[in-house]
């Protein structure tokens, strides 16, 4: 039933049988009690009833032809006239020309619908036997009173139908309107069932979509203009020094740091478009998670050498996933090098792949300061820091986490982040695959840098 195609055809299915119940026993109620009374119905061939009428008034005149009209077997309330071919009731000398067939392309047979009248002509047109039907009150003369409950019944299923199919429709036409008037808040939020209720959810997974693509471009444009606008102006002062100044050298340098840095948030901002892309339009295949983390973690240990502290796989499950290896390697990546920026002098950055069931669950901890409580949720929003220069110490643009989260969300998996005292764990789980080439005793490997 919940299939608009099958509401429609039963409703009509249950309209059409109640209709014509109705009228079949209005009918029988109608004509039970005056079976009895009903006299015989006329002969069945009217030329026949013709010729043995005009035979009377050509053989034995006006008399003649009123007892040939008195034997015709016709119902009491029908009446029958022996008219010339003018209309002129032989028998009366009244004018029946109103009963008469209208000439070709008139208006007549309007008039003799609502007369209800009916012409035989003779074989040579010079007679007519008119029948008159009694007066029923216009073209729906056949109706009783008894058929007007099953007519509202009728009408008022067909309004039924009307309604519920046509009220879903000018909700999602509202809907539609206030969304392209620039209201991106506006659903149909539609509980139906069949093809429309399905059509409106599609409407309101179209909305979400877009609503969010705006919002992540408007905000994407503003931090943006921050983030270019503090390079930017260092470069003007830096080149205005390389001009008047006497340390070259130097100024040419901060040029460099500038330029550098420019060139770091072009490439995150391209990153975070490739990961806003179409996600039926990235390529999976499977891929052994272990092995992509170990990949990072070499990547990343010289890194860590450098910052005077180290980074050690302490333990990885052979786990395997279904995804992107770019997209998931820069995910990863991202979270190992912000621990390792983090990291006290002296500490380790440790990195651990469990495998769970149905998921694997990546966690890499630093033993730095942490993020305050209240900054938890937010550190993963494009160009959130919460230091308040805003990383110009730290390094980075503030989009490597904001680009984990959402190849992380493409993915089907979640990133979450929390305070381990000391330091700072961030935990990312992805839905795993089948895991038949994984070893029995599920024995993680361990290496320390």
């Amino acid at each position: 039933m919940s299939s608009l195609f099958t509401k429609i055809l039963l409703w009509f299915l249950v309209t059409t049988l109640i209709t014509s119940a109705g009228v079949a026993i209005t009918s029988a109620l109608i004509f039970e009690g005056s079976e009895q009374k009903r006299p015989p119905p006329m002969l069945p061939r009217p030329s026949m009833q013709l010729d043995v009428v005009r035979h009377a008034w050509e053989t034995g005149g006006a008399d003649a032809l009123r007892q040939a009209l008195g034997r015709l077997h016709v119902r009491g309330d029908v009446q029958v006239f022996f008219t010339d071919a003018q209309g002129k009731d032989l028998l009366t000398g009244q004018d029946r020309s109103q009963y008469l067939p209208p000439p070709r392309g008139s208006r007549g047979f309007l008039a003799r619908f609502f007369h209800s009248s009916f012409a035989h002509p003779s074989a040579d047109g010079q007679y007519f036997l008119v029948s008159v039907f009694p007066h029923r009150g216009g073209p729906f003369w056949f109706l009783r009173p008894q058929h007007l409950w099953v007519l509202g019944l009728a009408v008022l299923l067909c309004y039924g139908l009307a309604y519920h199919l046509s009220s879903p429709v000018r909700e999602l036409q509202r809907s539609v309107d206030r969304f392209g008037k620039g209201d991106f808040s506006a659903r149909s939020e539609s509980t139906r069932g069949d093809e429309l209720g399905q059509l409106a959810r599609a409407f309101d997974r179209m909305a979400n979509r877009i609503q969010t693509l705006l919002t992540a471009e408007r905000r994407l444009l503003l931090d943006i203009s921050h983030e270019l606008r503090s390079p930017l102006a260092r470069l003007s002062v830096a080149v205005e020094l390389a001009r008047t100044g006497s340390d070259k050298e130097e100024t040419l340098d901060r040029i460099q740091r500038e330029a550098d840095r420019l060139n770091e948030l072009i490439g995150e901002l391209l990153e975070v478009t490739r990961a806003e892309g179409d996600p039926a339009a990235q390529r999976r295949e499977p891929l052994q998670l272990e092995g992509l983390v170990a990949e990072v973690a070499d990547d990343c240990r010289i890194e860590a050498t450098a910052k005077d502290c180290s980074l050690g796989v302490i333990h990885a499950d052979p786990v395997e996933v279904l995804g992107n290896a770019e997209l998931l390697r820069r995910a990863v990546e991202n979270v190992v090098r912000n621990a390792i920026r983090y990291a006290p002098r002296g500490t380790t950055v440790e990195i651990s792949l469990s495998r769970l069931p149905g998921s694997a669950e990546l966690r890499v901890r630093d033993y730095g300061p942490g993020v305050p409580d209240a900054h938890l949720n937010r550190i993963f929003d494009p160009f959130y820091r919460v230091d308040s220069d805003r990383g110009r110490t730290s390094g980075g643009v503030g989009l490597g986490l904001s680009i984990t989260r959402r190849a992380v969300e493409l993915h089907g998996g979640k990133v979450s982040a929390k305070n381990v005292s000391p330091g700072l764990e961030v935990t990312i789980t992805l839905p795993s695959v089948s895991l038949e080439h994984a070893d029995a005793g599920g024995q993680g490997k361990e290496a320390v840098g």
